[in-house]
Formats: structure tokens, C-alpha cells, sequence
């Protein structure tokens, strides 16, 4: 369908970041899901949105009908000002049933600034105390926010795992998360041609550290957006040929690195 393709290949890859449960979806998602298994893209986490009925009935249908679909489940940033104690309660109802693999994604956004600082930073208190006592990972979405995610993770005591995702902020905080055991994650910014503080990092961090993800429909590779409008995760193989020059290294090992990061981290067996 595109240069991602790649027939033949024996490589296997996991987009650890796509939201096919939005309404961009809607029309083509099974396809979606066919076009990434012949990209060689086997394993797909799906973030559900804890503020959308619909969100949570499309990634739970994708996932009953599809192999290799995990799902998480939390209160973006942006939708902090919603957070109620309902929302948690359906968090720990979907644990308890197995039917997520992480509490997320959770953050800061001090970009757009939708939802206050203040509650942004009691949300993510609130599902960081969560996830703790569910014992599960947590997906973190960082903007311009490195400082306080440091503090808040320092202050609250978090001792779980989890995954920075998309990023692009300082070495410093890619630093502080590793040591807390989490993996960082790439996205298709890393192929853009003025995003060479993002390859900077790529090649200041450990690949065994590191994961790549489409963060579909949006960020869509710089290979990709020359033709398609929408990202989804067939191009996630953009991300880790560019991931695989940065760390001066092959596609393959790219690939089956990431794969082995994604598996421990949630303790899953290969299948």
C-alpha cells in the first residue's frame, strides 16, 4: 500500500500508542487492523478514553475480535476538568476483568492547557494512586511539563512501571523515568525533517530503554503524510527505520527490540 510495506518480512512489530477506538476509525477500523498485520505491525495498545461511551465500546469490540489488541484505559489532560470518581471505578472494573493492560494515558499538557494545571495534577494523582494499588503500568503524556511530572512522581511515590509516550521532551526526564523503570516511546515526530532535537534523543537513550508507537490517527511519518491523511499503525515501521538510524542499527533489531521491551514490561508472552 506504501513503502512500509514490507512483503516477505519476518520482522514483527508492536505500535505501543494508537487510539483506534476514535470516530476517525469508525468506517474502515477492521481494515485498519488487516493493513498493519500486512506491515508486519502484529501487536497494537490501544488507549481508551474514559470520557466516551463510544471509545470504550469500540476498543472493547476491537479487542474481542482481534488478536494481538491491547487496550489501557484513563482521563487525558485534556479531560482532567471531568475526572469523578466514577471514572475510577470503571478503571478498576476493567482491571479486574482483564481487560486492560495499563492505567493511561494520564499526564500533563501544559501546551494546550485545556483543563487547569491544578487539575491536571490532582487527575494524575488520582490515577498514579490507582494504578498503584491495581498493580499496573501507566501511560504517561508529557508537554512541556518534564518539571512537574519529575515533581509529581517524586512527591506521590509512584513505584509502578510504565511508558513515556510520544516523546519529545529534555534528556533529563527520559532519564529520571528509566531509572523508575519506565520504557520511552517515539512516535512519528522522529521523522520529521525539523525534528532533530527529538533524533538527539533517540540517540542519547538505550535502545533496550525505548519503544515506537503511530499515536494514531494523529502524527502521521513524514514518509506517509506526503500521501495519506490519517496515521495508523502500518506506518508505525516509518518510526523504526528512523529510530534504527538513529541508533545507527538495523530495522530488524529495531524491531525485535522494542518487541522484547513491550513484552516485559507487561509481563506478556509472546503468542
Amino acid at each position: 500500500m506504501n513503502q512500509s510495506s514490507l512483503p516477505g518480512s519476518k520482522i514483527s512489530l508492536v505500535d505501543s500508542h494508537s487510539h483506534l477506538d476514535l470516530p476517525e476509525f469508525n468506517q474502515d477500523r477492521s481494515e485498519v487492523v488487516i493493513r498493519a498485520r500486512q506491515n508486519s505491525v502484529n501487536w497494537i495498545l490501544c488507549p481508551l478514553d474514559l470520557c466516551s461511551e463510544e471509545s470504550l465500546e469500540n476498543g472493547l469490540k476491537l479487542q474481542e475480535e482481534n488478536e494481538g489488541i491491547f487496550l489501557a484505559a484513563g482521563v487525558h489532560p485534556h479531560q482532567a476538568n471531568q475526572l469523578n470518581h466514577s471514572h475510577l471505578d470503571r478503571i478498576r472494573n476493567l482491571a479486574i476483568e482483564k481487560k486492560i493492560l495499563a492505567v493511561g494515558e494520564i499526564g500533563l499538557d501544559f501546551h494546550y492547557n485545556f483543563s487547569s494545571s491544578e487539575k491536571q495534577l490532582k487527575a494524575l494523582r488520582w490515577q498514579l494512586e490507582l494504578a498503584s494499588e491495581l498493580r499496573l503500568p501507566v501511560i504517561i503524556h508529557s508537554r512541556l511539563a518534564a518539571e512537574k511530572i519529575i515533581e509529581t512522581f517524586q512527591s506521590t511515590g509512584f513505584t509502578g512501571k510504565g511508558i513515556l509516550h510520544c516523546f519529545t521532551e529534555s534528556l533529563e526526564l527520559a532519564r529520571f523515568m528509566i531509572e523508575k523503570g519506565f520504557l520511552i516511546s517515539f512516535s512519528g515526530i522522529l521523522t520529521y525533517p525539523k525534528a532533530e532535537n527529538v533524533r538527539y534523543l533517540a540517540r542519547s537513550l538505550p535502545l533496550e530503554n525505548l519503544l515506537i508507537e503511530t499515536d494514531a490517527p494523529y502524527l502521521i511519518p513524514y514518509p506517509e503524510k506526503q500521501k495519506y491523511q490519517r496515521n495508523e499503525p502500518a506506518f508505525v515501521v516509518s518510526t523504526a527505520r528512523e529510530l534504527a538510524r538513529c541508533q545507527n542499527t538495523s530495522l530488524e533489531k529495531v524491531a525485535e527490540v522494542t518487541k522484547q521491551n513491550f513484552f516485559r514490561l507487561f509481563n506478556l508472552d509472546y503468542y
